[in-house]
């Protein structure tokens, strides 16, 4: 009797524990707001990668720019100087090229004149000859400076063509060898200031009909066109002035 009254107790005591046993912690399911949340970060985080990425692209593509434009200045120096060497010609052939040529300003009686633009296109010829070599040089190039008679800005257009002569065995003759060709190289520098010099002309007007400034007020005639009354000559130089036309 004592021991069913154990065994029937002992089961009174686990179902009585049992249900005290400790529960498992229960997950937490996010709300549907977190999700935005996350998912927004993620794609700002993503962004912002990929604006450092796009930000290193633009900056190494600026770099490279820089160094193009530092390359191209190194062979506008270059191209200064043409190296004939790498021009392997034989009698009766020809060498075409299209350069880059830099211009210098100019000064004409005083006044300075500047090639709009510096830098302009230009063709260079090289042909072989039994007796030697002929250079050609074909450019345009525009002049911007004061006018001649009025001050005011003058452009100036011009079409350079020029030529020179280098022979195999110039000898001591100064016609059978030309003085921008030495040690193999080819001035074009040199070339293109003195055949720009050669064509400009003596004077150089905003037009040609320019009427100047005024001798007595200084004002632009082509402005105001003007004259002044002549002024009564000194009363002491009278004697001179009718001995003078008595002459």
């Amino acid at each position: 009797m004592a021991a069913q009254e154990r065994s029937h107790l002992d089961r009174l005591d686990v179902r009585v524990r049992e249900p005290g046993r400790r529960r498992r912690a229960r997950r937490s399911v996010p709300r549907r707001e977190d999700h935005h949340d996350d998912a927004h970060r993620r794609r700002c985080r993503r962004g912002c990668g990929r604006a450092d990425r796009l930000g290193e692209s633009a900056a190494a593509a600026r770099c490279r720019g820089r160094a193009a434009q530092t390359c191209l200045r190194r062979y506008a120096e270059l191209i200064k100087l043409f190296n004939l060497r790498s021009v392997k010609l034989r009698s009766g052939e020809q060498y075409r090229d299209e350069i880059e040529l830099e211009l210098e300003p100019f000064e004409l009686s005083g006044e300075r004149y500047v090639p709009v633009p510096e830098e302009v296109p230009a063709a260079l010829v090289i042909t072989k000859a039994s007796t030697g070599s002929l250079f050609e040089l074909h450019f345009r190039a525009r002049l911007h400076g004061p006018c001649f008679r009025c001050l005011e800005d003058a452009v100036l257009d011009l079409e350079i063509d020029a030529r020179e002569y280098q022979a195999t065995s110039p000898g001591e003759s100064e016609d059978l060898k030309t003085p921008y060709v030495a040690d193999d190289k080819l001035d074009l520098a040199a070339w293109a200031r003195d055949a720009v010099a050669l064509e400009l002309p003596d004077k150089i007007l905003c037009r040609p009909d320019c009427a100047g400034l005024c001798p007595v007020c200084g004002k632009n005639l082509n402005d105001e066109p003007h004259a002044h009354d002549e002024e009564r000559g000194d009363s002491r130089w009278a004697a001179l002035e009718s001995l003078r036309e008595q002459l």
